[in-house]
C-alpha cells in the first residue's frame, strides 16, 4: 500500500511539474491511483504455483520435524511443579 501511495505521489509531482494546462491534476491522478489499486491481476503460471507449493512444503516439513524432535521449544525444558506440593502462601490463599 505504501509503494502505491508513493507512486501516485510521484505520478502528482510529475504531472504538477509537466502539464500546467490541466484543470485539476489532483482529481486525474487520483483517478488513475483508483483504477491501478482496483485491477484484477492475472492468474500465475504453473511454475510460480509449484515453487509456491515446495516452499510452503519446505515450510511446514521444518516446522514439524522441529517439533518432533525438540518438542520442550514448544513444552518447555523444565519439569512443571507439582500443584498439590504448593502452600497456601504461594497459592496466595489468606491464613
Amino acid at each position: 500500500m505504501i509503494i502505491s501511495k508513493g507512486l501516485s505521489s510521484l505520478r502528482m509531482a510529475r504531472l504538477l511539474q509537466t502539464s500546467k494546462s490541466w484543470k485539476n491534476p489532483i482529481q486525474q491522478t487520483l483517478r488513475q491511483a483508483h483504477q491501478a489499486y482496483y485491477r484484477v491481476s492475472a492468474p500465475p503460471n504453473e511454475k510460480m504455483l509449484f515453487l509456491a507449493n515446495c516452499t510452503q512444503g519446505l515450510a511446514w516439513w521444518w516446522i514439524l520435524w522441529h517439533i518432533w524432535t525438540e518438542p520442550g521449544h514448544i513444552t518447555g525444558e523444565f519439569e512443571y511443579p507439582d500443584p498439590s506440593k504448593w502452600t497456601d502462601e504461594e497459592l496466595g490463599i489468606p491464613s
